[in-house]
C-alpha cells in the first residue's frame, strides 16, 4: 500500500503542476491593457481580456479569449469581438507595455539627456512629455490614444518627471536654488 500511495501522490502532484503551469502561462500571456484596431471602424481601441476565463479554459486546451473591457463600450458592448483575432495572432505586439518598451528603447530624457534605460514596471517608470509641454505617466494616456500620443511625445526620465510634477502641483513647497558660479578660489573671503 505505501508504494501505491506514493504513486497516487506523485501522479496528483504532476497533474496539479501541469494545471498550475497552464493557468499561470495563460494568465501571464493575456494580462494587461492592449491596443487593437477595431474591425468596425478601423480606429484604435483600448481593450483588456478576461484573464481568468482565458486561464481556466487553458486547462482544457487552447484558451478561449473574450474581452472584459473595451474603450468603445458601453455603446458597442454587443459587438462580435472580432478584434480578438488580432490578439490571438500576436498577443505581445498589441500589449501596451511592449509598445512602450519598444518606444523608449535607445531614447534619452528630453530634459536631462540621460538614457531612459531598462524600464522598471514596478517602480521608477519613465513618463511622456506631451504637446502641451507637461509630463504625464504613460498609464494616464488612454490605450486608444497611445499611438497618437507617442507620435508627438518625447521621453522623460522618472527623476525629471517627479521633479516637474512637484513644481507644477506644489510650487509653494519648492525652493529653487541657483548654484553660484565656481571661480576656482575656495578660500573664504572676510
Amino acid at each position: 500500500m505505501p508504494i501505491l500511495g506514493i504513486v497516487v501522490v506523485l501522479a496528483a502532484a504532476i497533474v496539479i503542476g501541469i494545471a498550475a503551469s497552464r493557468l499561470g502561462s495563460a494568465w501571464w500571456k493575456y494580462r494587461g491593457r492592449r491596443v487593437i484596431a477595431c474591425p468596425e471602424n478601423h480606429e484604435a481601441a483600448g481593450v483588456s481580456l478576461d484573464v481568468g476565463h482565458a486561464a481556466f479554459t487553458a486547462l482544457r486546451g487552447d484558451p478561449q479569449l473574450r474581452l472584459s473591457q473595451c474603450s468603445r463600450w458601453p455603446e458597442r458592448a454587443g459587438c462580435g469581438q472580432d478584434c480578438l483575432f488580432q490578439i490571438e495572432r500576436s498577443p505581445s505586439d498589441c500589449l501596451v507595455r511592449n509598445i512602450l518598451v519598444h518606444w523608449y528603447q535607445g531614447r534619452n530624457c528630453v530634459w536631462c539627456g540621460r538614457p531612459i534605460g531598462e524600464i522598471q514596471w514596478t517602480g521608477r517608470k519613465p513618463a511622456l512629455l506631451t504637446a502641451d509641454k507637461g509630463s504625464v505617466e504613460w498609464n494616464q494616456v488612454p490605450a486608444e490614444q497611445l499611438q497618437q500620443t507617442l507620435a508627438i511625445a518625447q521621453p522623460v526620465c522618472f527623476t525629471c518627471h517627479i521633479a516637474n510634477t512637484m513644481v507644477r502641483e506644489h510650487p509653494e513647497l519648492v525652493i529653487e536654488r541657483s548654484r553660484p558660479a565656481e571661480t576656482g578660489n575656495l578660500v573664504n573671503e572676510k
